[in-house]
């Protein structure tokens, strides 16, 4: 049994994926939102109810949710004193991946750290799941015939969060910086010349604003956890984590959209 946390978009898409293999997928309802319950339902995962509940009748416990609950989860995790094996999927600086594997170790669960690159799994070669850890191959064989590619990095705890940590420092850090390249242009008034310029100069730029634009609005609010997470992973390894301090203050200005 494969217990998901949380059925969000990325979750759902993955644990339908598991379920499509043939493995039995469950979740727990207590305390989520009449939209997680949805995907939930539209993934076919079955409802264990509490967290206690879901890891008590799990082998395998896969976490996928904000950056800034992860650890917090872990702790919940770890009261319940699941003792299979801890999947950390989440988009955490390297030190946090090793700090919630010592949480989950600690009450006896085996932990295995993921990091999980590209779009929710529909599609073949859209999405990689990262791990590492002594027992990443036995998390890798759950994917076996999915159309998410388990690649395995090495035996290291934080690795596997560290080449998402890297990954992700470009792909919406760079974006981040356009956001906020174009909002001082704007305020000076100057935001036609500069995208005439970039369409002589660097023509790729603008559609790279607008796709960063269009994501920014849709889910930029769940990436400023990400940002301050990699802000730490620069600043433990001697780099400036002022980069990404200011990409959490940009896509601050992106508040989460009601549903309704």
């Amino acid at each position: 049994m494969i217990g998901l946390l949380h059925p969000g978009d990325m979750g759902s898409a993955v644990g339908a994926r598991l379920r499509e293999a043939g493995h039995e997928v469950s979740w727990a309802s207590e305390g989520r939102s009449a939209a997680t319950r949805a995907r939930a339902e539209a993934a076919g995962l079955t409802d264990a109810g509490t967290l206690a509940g879901l890891a008590g009748s799990s082998d395998v416990l896969l976490s996928v949710c904000p950056p800034d609950a992860a650890l917090d989860l872990a702790w919940s995790v770890a009261a319940t004193e699941f003792d299979g094996v801890y999947v950390d999927a989440n988009a955490v600086a390297p030190d946090t991946a090793r700090r919630i594997a010592e949480t989950v170790t600690a009450a006896g669960a085996t932990a295995v750290d993921g990091g999980i690159v590209g779009s929710p799994p529909v599609e073949p070669d859209t999405t990689r799941l990262y791990l590492s850890g002594p027992a990443a191959a036995d998390v890798a064989t759950l994917f076996a015939g999915t159309v998410v590619e388990a690649a395995i990095v090495d035996e290291r705890i934080g690795s596997a969060s560290a080449v998402k940590m890297t990954y992700a420092a470009w792909t919406k850090g760079s974006a981040a910086l356009l956001l906020a390249i174009d909002g001082v242009a704007e305020r000076e008034g100057v935001g036609d010349v500069l995208r005439q310029e970039w369409a002589r100069s660097l023509p790729d730029l603008a559609s790279r604003l607008d796709r960063a634009t269009s994501s920014a609005e849709r889910k930029g609010w769940r990436w400023v956890g990400e940002m301050q997470e990699i802000a730490v992973g620069f600043g433990a390894a001697g780099a400036p984590s002022g980069f990404h301090g200011a990409a959490a203050t940009v896509y601050r200005r992106y508040p989460r959209q009601d549903p309704a």
